[in-house]
This record gives structure tokens, sequence and C-alpha cells, in this order.
């Protein structure tokens, strides 16, 4: 359990990204059923508005989100390869400045 915890403080941006996402679907599961409760108009649109129009912000939201999570992934692979990259110009130039 407490490496799960562990995992959920490190990739707190998924985490949120998948609370975010199910609170989404949610939202617009629970407005379309509103809807289709009533079959007039004016009684509708309430239910458009809020289970609609929120559950795309939080879908948006997740997706904003999962995408950050992403780069975050991809800037640290860069600078672990940055990192590696320096670190073998600087060993090749020990051992060149060496055999002179």
């Amino acid at each position: 359990m407490g490496g799960f915890l562990s995992w959920l403080r490190v990739q707190w941006d998924r985490t949120a990204a998948v609370a975010a996402g199910v609170i989404g679907l949610l939202v617009l599961v629970l407005g379309w059923v509103g809807v289709s409760g009533t079959p007039h108009i004016a009684e509708q649109l309430p239910y458009f508005i809020s289970g609609g129009l929120i559950g795309l912000f939080f879908l948006a939201m997740a997706v904003a989100l999962w995408l950050s999570a992403d780069l975050r992934d991809e800037w640290r692979e860069l600078r672990a390869l940055r990192t590696m990259l320096a670190g073998t110009d600087t060993d090749q130039a020990t051992s060149t400045g060496s055999a002179r």
C-alpha cells in the first residue's frame, strides 16, 4: 500500500488526469440522464449547461494534465541523455588530452 501511495504522489498529474476524466464522464452521463428524462427543451437546458459544459471542461482538463505528464517524462529522458552525452564528451576529452 505504501508503494502505491508513493507512486500516486510521484505521478500526481496522471492521478489528477484520471480523476478529472472520471468526474467528466460521470457528469456527462448524469446530464444525459437528466436530458433524456424530460421531453421539453426548456427543462433540458439546465442539464445541457451543467452536465455538458462542465463535463467537457473536466475532460479537457484531464487531457491537458495527461499531456503535461507525458511532456515531463520526455524532458526527464532528454535531460538524462544530455547528462550521458556530456559525460561521454568529458571522458573523450580527458582520454585525448592524456594521449598527447
